[in-house]
């Protein structure tokens, strides 16, 4: 059934070759019916089966507006934050955030990461300092104990906050893979008036979104999909803003 939504889909778009890949990684493939957000309406190609099906001239349109605007932060050396802490984004957004040299969230959303910045900030000092303390050997003059103590911090902060470890100031941007499931870190940076790039699958809300990408959320194919746009689009920027950087000879 799905295979031949497909046929069908790509039919209607004709020789669109970005909507024909994210035919194939999956993009289309939304929530049942009953799950679907008021505010996702306006992207429904159609429903089969009791799936919505999401138009992906939409997504297509509203993937290359977000990627316009990380692209102008990034040329201004702009900080983007990459959240994803399901288990089939973890890993891809470790490997993104990771080829950008970007800060990233990919285990658990911390409270007040944004609002409440300048505790978060300390808390990674510390794990800068303990490593340190550990790499010198300062740690031998202490007990045994006391030293699997510190090891225990140490393991305890790398588990919260090694994503965020280029973190030195708020960022300029979140991209979010999954908003039901990190909606405290959107909720948070709305609050601190931090614009929002996210997938927004049909059970999601758009209207949180400064910059919303109607596309599924949860299958691997589609986030390492929009990743891959995502992190080219950086990279473009980057390079742009160090060709202006650059000092003429």
């Amino acid at each position: 059934m799905i295979a031949n939504l497909a046929e069908n889909l790509s039919a209607s778009v004709s020789e669109d070759a970005d909507v024909k890949a994210m035919i194939e990684a999956g993009v289309h493939i939304g929530h049942t019916k009953n799950k679907r957000h008021p505010a996702m309406e306006s992207y429904i190609w159609s429903v089969k089966n009791g799936i919505s099906i999401i138009d992906l001239t939409k997504t297509r349109d509203k993937l290359n507006e977000a990627e316009t605007f990380l692209k102008n932060i990034a040329a201004k050396n702009g900080a983007i934050l990459f959240v994803g802490t399901r288990p089939a984004a973890k890993d891809i957004v470790k490997e993104s955030a990771g080829a950008l040299g970007m800060p990233y969230v990919n285990e658990r959303w911390i409270g007040g990461t944004l609002t409440n910045f300048k505790v978060i900030s300390k808390r990674i000092e510390l794990l800068f300092d303990l490593e340190k303390k550990q790499s010198s050997g300062e740690f031998e003059k202490y007990t045994k104990k006391e030293r699997m103590l510190f090891e225990k911090d140490i393991a305890r902060l790398k588990h919260d906050f090694e994503g965020l470890r280029l973190l030195n100031r708020l960022p300029a941007a979140l991209f979010v893979v999954n908003i039901p499931q990190d909606e405290i870190a959107v909720r948070e940076a709305v609050r601190m008036n931090i614009p929002v790039v996210a997938l927004t699958d049909t059970n999601a809300n758009p209207k949180m979104i400064d910059y919303p990408i109607p596309s599924n959320d949860d299958a691997i194919s589609v986030i390492r999909y929009m990743l891959t746009c995502i992190v080219r689009a950086v990279e473009e920027g980057k390079a742009e803003g160090a060709l202006v950087s650059k000092p003429e000879i």
